[in-house]
């Protein structure tokens, strides 16, 4: 084979690659968002992590948690789980100038307060009236939790 045929087969090679990963990605996204509960929400680390910048995701409702996956991730797992009986919405505030490039336009941040960190998500303001929704809504005892050395 010559030099020229071996590009072609290489440039075929990714494009085909290039196609399934974003065959992938699209598929995924479908899935997340099958069963409804699903809205865009970007994941910023917690705030002792130096040099880090939001990362654009998915969060959806299951259950007593919020999962929260990466946009651009091949994995089925979400990457964060939030129990809602152990998170606390905390301050609210808009983007500042430096964090506009890395959100979508009109997102709003809230910070989430966890038994060991704190993390901010930004989401549409419709997405952060339902999350505030959603944690003020837990069921009557969910809040409460049975000692394991208490009788039955």
């Amino acid at each position: 084979m010559n030099v020229i045929g071996t590009v072609e087969v290489v440039l075929i090679i990714a494009l085909l690659a290039l196609s399934v990963v974003i065959g992938w990605i699209w598929l995924r996204r479908r899935w997340l968002s099958r069963a409804g509960g699903s809205f865009a929400c970007s994941y910023h680390p917690p705030t002792r992590t130096p040099g880090t910048h939001w990362v654009l995701g998915v969060a959806r409702y299951r259950e007593h948690e919020l999962q929260w996956f990466p946009a651009f991730s091949l994995s089925l797992w979400p990457r964060r789980r939030f129990e809602r009986d152990e998170i606390r919405a905390g301050e609210q505030r808009l983007p500042e100038a430096d964090e506009v490039a890395w959100l979508l336009e009109g997102q709003r941040i809230v910070s989430l307060h966890g038994p060991a960190e704190q993390v901010e998500l930004a989401m549409a303001p419709d997405s952060l009236t339902g999350l505030l929704s959603w944690l003020d809504a837990s069921p009557p005892g969910m809040r409460y939790r049975r000692s394991p050395a208490s009788p039955h």
